[in-house]
């Protein structure tokens, strides 16, 4: 990958495509907005065809195209297996009770030819704006949904398939850089022994709630390898700053009390020492092995200079050691707060 220097804080732009709440055009303007004015040049925008049967982009570049910003004052991260298709049925199949008031479908498409038709769709959703760094979308979501091993290892040509397209892509200089989004990161390590990847997404896995031991290890190979971090979901959904839903998943208070017991033991420790749960979160996330960047992703424009801000905080080394007294994280993560 040609040296793109990425800020600590990147903006996720699955609001824009009306995740849990449908949001008007002005509110989506004003958040790319901030967005734009807040970060040092370029602003980057992490999207997908996903968000939203590709509203997100849609919304994106209407955005950026109505504040008439330069496409060199942009990278954009376009995470490429789901395309837009004709909605015929009242709500959405590809992901329901997620998305709300969609007026298309989506359907996965990783193979060759569809990760090249997910490419071209979502260019033609951004306007005058392109994908500059590309990758795999949920290949883990992909890989399970199968009935046997059989079934698996022939889907996994496709994923394999699917990165020989974004190969050519950078090959003939269309991108810059190609990558792999997964919530599971063992997907990503097995991806990885098969394809030189630029960069990973790792999303809902390395939080201040979840951090295996496993998995710093793998960061740290693929920091010694120069494949740049980019860390993900690290409110696990937005369950750490208040939700009902952890990793996208609706939770129940009963069926799930240890996760309830550990975020109240966990908010009781933030308001001891005054600091913000979500700044918690976004510092630790940015602390774990090899991570260049996280992704923040807001429905409220006002909320952007803070998320900016979270890149530069500084927590006492006190309250991590509290943390890991009680039991709220890993002693090996200890090591690098």
């Amino acid at each position: 990958m040609k040296e793109i220097s990425l800020p600590k804080v990147i903006f996720g732009t699955s609001g824009l495509g009306n995740l849990y709440v449908a949001l008007s055009d002005q509110a989506k303007y004003a958040i790319v907005a901030e967005s734009v004015r807040c970060s040092p040049k370029p602003a980057f925008f992490d999207s997908a065809g996903k968000y939203g049967a590709g509203l997100a982009l849609e919304s994106l570049g209407r955005s950026l195209s109505e504040l008439n910003v330069d496409p060199s004052n942009v990278l954009i991260s376009n995470k490429l297996g789901w395309l837009r298709t004709a909605l015929k049925t009242p709500e959405p199949t590809f992901e329901p009770g997620v998305w709300v008031d969609l007026k298309h479908d989506a359907v996965q498409r990783i193979s060759y030819e569809g990760i090249l038709e997910c490419y071209e769709q979502g260019n033609d959703l951004l306007g005058q704006y392109r994908a500059e760094l590309v990758s795999v979308h949920d290949p883990d979501e992909y890989l399970i949904a199968t009935k046997d091993e059989r079934e698996q290892a022939s889907r996994y040509t496709d994923v394999l398939e699917a990165y020989r397209a974004l190969d050519e892509l950078k090959r003939d200089g269309r991108v810059s850089g190609i990558g792999v989004g997964s919530k599971d990161w063992r997907t990503i390590k097995r991806i990885a022994q098969d394809v030189k990847l630029d960069w990973v997404m790792i999303a809902n896995s390395m939080t201040i709630h979840s951090h295996p031991r496993e998995l710093f290890g793998f960061m740290q190979e693929l920091e010694n390898q120069g494949t740049v971090i980019i860390n993900s979901a690290v409110f696990n959904g937005g369950f750490l700053t208040g939700s009902d839903y952890y990793n996208y998943r609706l939770t129940d208070p009963v069926k799930d009390s240890r996760l309830y017991q550990w975020r109240e033991l966990f908010y009781q420790l933030c308001k001891d020492y005054n600091i913000k749960p979500a700044d918690a979160c976004a510092v630790f996330g940015l602390n774990a092995p090899g991570v260049k960047s996280i992704a923040l992703n807001t429905t409220n424009a006002q909320r952007v200079e803070q998320n900016v801000a979270l890149a530069s905080l500084k927590i006492p080394s006190e309250f991590w050691k509290e943390m890991k007294d009680n039991g709220l994280i890993e002693s090996h993560a200890f090591d690098y707060l």
